[in-house]
């Protein structure tokens, strides 16, 4: 029955976090003041009160914007005032009604409302949405079961739309907004469609409680069962008389931890965990997971250390048997064996080896490990990202465990080995931290005596490892890890070390790892010569050692196809009694006459003795591999750099860079075409280079008089700038001088004087400043056959460094300024206004080392050919000869 049919003034009630449908009983308080006289005046006057929903809670009076436009009409069924001025109501809803106008005075809050109408008639769109909500109200009260059955009885008798959704809104759980929302819709339709969506929502989410509920509640029963299970064999084995057993092995991992001696504070984290570990059952995961803790604790070593090697000379033996030259760090190594002499308490030096790849860097600490008479262990860092890996993680993770530095340490076996931190330039950071940062405690001698980790949570002495770190290049560390260390250049070989690290070294390894030991196989030094030169370009001898590996391989596949290899079941003295193939074209016998043109071979074979269980060496199977034959093998030569730097034309230069491959050989070229006066920079060359080439066309206009250009050649004329291997990105200020050489020649129509390679920063008042990397440099000029060097005149004492043998093949030139520079470069012209005549060292001026430099060797090869050109030493002082190579 409806109470109101039109509008009608009633006194109003906002509630807080309330709603009230029609049909529902519901009590609650009254303490405002105004809400307390709208019910006493709703009262006396006998009307019912209009309940609307409060917007926001912490409104204590609201006003016309902070209620809601849709409330609910409701008839006082009691009214009880409390001793402190509150209304307690219990209140009976009759029917919805939207807010025409508010009255809000001092007093009371009224309002104007009209009270909404139901749907006219039931279509079958309505009857359909009304069966859907039944199921579905049906289905989650199976779910759910927190409706009372009376209420259960009222939804199911409903035959009215609208009193369906009073009576399902008002008896399930939802949100204030949800309940808000389905009283204030006013189509029904739309009114039972979003009901329906709301119970399905609500489907959902009470059958995932109960899948929940249903898991925990098995979960329970089964640690109750384990429980109850457990009790009953403990009482089972106190019966048997086993009741001493330790099933947690709790009591074995305490005698292995009180043997280990550990430190007081680890020793009573481990008490902690042992009581913990014999209160749990042993199947329990968290038992596992401490066990294992503990494990890592017992296996590590604490006080367990190698004793060092003290004798100086059998160490430096050891280093040069396992590398050649590398006086350095030889010298460092044996310095810490005499320091440890006179103290023995002395903490682990922190080492870094930068260099190009294959110059020995790894191989080298692990010789430092033999000559100390220590443990080794070797962790890579490139691509590590994470800082855990450094760390480790909590052991409250899944599947936690220890970082690197502690699992190698376990691996180590004792406190003090030598630790090789591999590839540290090769680290990266993303969101999971920075191993950079996490290294810096690692790597300090301050820090590192107490290294926590996240796993052990224990402090873990490190101040006995010797730290050995490896990188390309220092310009991927971070300035904070790299002033931990202590820095040890290792630059590229020469091809006098080159030749004798073959000779020594890689020949004898191959030779046994191609399983060719039984022979006789000879390397000629034309040979070795020649895979350097021709089938080789680097800084170390990775690819050298590739190519012999290579060649020795044919060698061991013709011996296989001849029948002269031995098997391993044929005896010594039947492999002393095969009969040899004849020696392939290029390959002689060793002792034949006119089989080999060095005087000197160098053999590899019986570098370390043969196996016991293979035949001994073969008297008749040899092989002398000579500079001509290893074209048979190898194919035509991979590099032709004489030929490339010896090119000389105007517009180009040659300048030297270092990368972290080595030095290289950087040539510049320019061309002079017809334009506008632009210029353009082609190569893949960076800013800095760009800016090196926009201050050397500036010098140059700057003094075209005493350079003797014309002032306008840039007038009508565009200048391309462009250096070869435009894939690789070049930068770098050191190309200053070279790119000044290259415009002058390319303006002027003249040649750089031959041979010369140069490197300079130079600046727009024509100084040159120094550079870095001149070694590498030098080396690089080296290896490519020229035969000048231009560098900055403060770096005259970075020669110091260049070894013997390369300052004899090469006459050095030292500039103050770019005009000094140039005088030399163009010999042929005069300039005016150079600081001071360009300083020039001749040739193995400090070549006095005892060495016997690399000679060309009389054989027929192309590398024997282009080596019978001798060059005559320019004298001191004189100007290098402007000769044109013949091509």
């Amino acid at each position: 029955m409806r109470l109101l049919n039109k509008k009608h003034e009633l006194y109003m009630v906002p509630l807080k976090d309330l709603v009230v449908y029609p049909r529902m009983v519901v009590p609650f308080f009254v303490g405002r003041r105004r809400s307390v006289r709208s019910v006493e005046e709703a009262a006396r006057l006998g009307q019912p009160l209009f309940l609307v929903a409060q917007k926001k809670t912490a409104v204590e009076e609201p006003g016309e914007q902070d209620v809601h436009t849709v409330g609910t009409i409701a008839r006082i069924l009691q009214l009880t005032r409390l001793q402190d001025g509150k209304i307690r109501l219990l209140v009976e809803g009759l029917e919805r009604a939207a807010v025409v106008k508010y009255l809000e005075t001092r007093e009371a809050l009224q309002a104007i409302v009209r009270a909404l109408p139901p749907a006219p008639e039931v279509t079958p769109q309505i009857s359909a949405l009304m069966r859907t909500v039944h199921s579905q109200f049906m289905q989650f009260n199976e779910l759910a079961k927190k409706v009372p059955a009376e209420a259960v009885t009222s939804i199911e008798s409903a035959d009215s739309p609208d009193v369906l959704v009073d009576l399902v809104a008002g008896n399930l759980p939802l949100k204030f907004d949800q309940k808000v929302e389905l009283l204030s819709i006013e189509d029904t339709a739309v009114r039972l469609e979003r009901c329906a969506a709301i119970l399905g929502s609500e489907i959902e989410l009470a059958s995932l409680e109960q899948e929940i509920t249903g898991k925990v509640r098995r979960r329970l029963e089964k640690t109750q069962k384990e429980y109850f299970l457990n009790e009953q064999l403990k009482e089972i084995q106190k019966e048997l008389g086993a009741e001493g057993e330790d099933p947690t092995g709790a009591k074995e991992l305490e005698e292995k931890i009180k043997a280990r001696g550990l430190p007081s504070e680890v020793a009573e984290k481990c008490q902690k965990e042992l009581k913990r570990l014999g209160r749990m059952q042993p199947l329990s995961p968290e038992s596992a997971l401490l066990r294992t803790y503990l494990e890592w604790i017992a296996d590590l070593p604490w006080k367990e250390t190698s004793a060092d090697n003290h004798d100086i000379e059998r160490a430096r033996l050891i280093l040069d048997e396992d590398h050649y030259d590398l006086k350095k760090v030889k010298e460092r190594i044996l310095d810490f064996i005499a320091v440890r002499q006179l103290k023995s308490r002395v903490k682990g030096p922190i080492l870094c080896f930068i260099g190009p790849p294959g110059t020995g860097k790894t191989s080298l600490g692990r010789s430092v490990a033999r000559s100390l008479g220590r443990a080794f262990v070797r962790v890579s860092l490139g691509g590590v990202r994470d800082e855990a890996e450094i760390r480790g993680h909590r052991k409250t993770y899944v599947g936690a465990l220890p970082g690197k530095i502690i699992q190698s340490m376990r691996k180590a076996g004792t406190r003090n080995p030598v630790f090789l931190l591999d590839e540290i330039d090769k680290m990266s950071s993303d969101w999971r931290g920075d191993p950079a940062s996490a290294l810096l405690e690692v790597l300090d001698p301050e820090q590192n005596h107490a290294f926590m980790d996240h796993y052990l949570e224990v402090p873990y002495d490190l101040s006995d490892v010797m730290f050995i770190t490896t990188a390309n290049s220092s310009h991927n560390i971070p300035y904070p890890l790299r002033d931990r260390m202590e820095i040890i250049e290792i630059s590229g070989y020469t091809e006098f070390e080159k030749e004798n690290i073959a000779e020594k070294f890689l020949v004898p390894k191959q030779v046994q790892e191609n399983g060719l030991e039984w022979a006789q196989i000879v390397f000629q030094k034309s040979a070795i010569r020649r895979l350097i030169r021709g089938y080789t370009l680097e800084a170390g001898v990775r690819n050298l050692e590739r190519e012999i590996a290579n060649i020795l391989r044919k060698i061991a596949r013709e011996a296989v196809k001849t029948g002269a290899a031995p098997t391993e079941s044929t005896s010594a003295a039947e492999a002393m009694a095969m009969t040899a193939a004849p020696a392939p074209a290029g390959e002689a016998p060793v002792g034949a006459a006119g089989s080999s043109p060095d005087p000197a071979p160098a053999p590899a074979a019986g570098a370390q003795a043969p196996d016991t269980e293979r035949p001994l060496p073969s008297a008749e199977f040899k092989v002398v591999v000579t500079g001509r034959s290893v074209e048979k093998y190898l194919g035509k030569d991979k590099f032709l750099q004489n030929e490339f730097s010896q090119d000389v034309k105007p517009g180009l230069a040659y300048g030297l860079a270092w990368t972290e491959l080595g030095g290289q050989l950087l040539p510049v070229e320019v061309a002079i075409v017809a334009g506008k006066g632009e210029l353009t920079l082609t190569g893949s060359l960076g800013d800095v280079m760009k800016e090196s080439a926009h201050a050397a066309l500036t010098f140059l206009r700057a003094h075209h008089a005493v350079l003797g250009v014309d002032p306008q050649f840039t007038k009508d004329r565009d200048i391309h700038v462009h250096v070869p291997e435009g894939a690789i990105p070049k930068d770098g200020p050191s190309a200053g001088i070279t790119l000044a050489a290259a415009l002058l020649s390319a303006v002027a129509g003249i040649s750089v004087a031959p041979g010369f390679a140069m490197t300079g920063e130079i600046t727009l008042t024509g100084r040159i400043l120094p550079i870095g990397g001149v070694k590498e440099k030098v080396l690089a000029a080296h290896r490519y056959k020229m035969t000048h060097v231009l560098l900055p005149r403060r770096n005259e004492k970075d020669l110091e460094e260049i070894p013997p043998e390369v300052m004899g093949q090469l006459q050095f030139h030292f500039a103050e300024s770019v005009m000094d520079g140039l005088s030399v470069l163009f010999p042929g012209r005069t300039f005016q206004g150079a600081v001071e005549p360009a300083r020039t060292v001749p040739q193995g001026a400090q070549a006095d080392s005892g060495h016997e430099l690399p000679r060309p060797e009389e054989d027929d090869s192309v590398e024997g050919v282009v080596d019978s050109i001798r060059r005559v030493p320019d004298a001191p002082g004189s100007e290098p000869p402007m000769v044109q190579p013949t091509h």
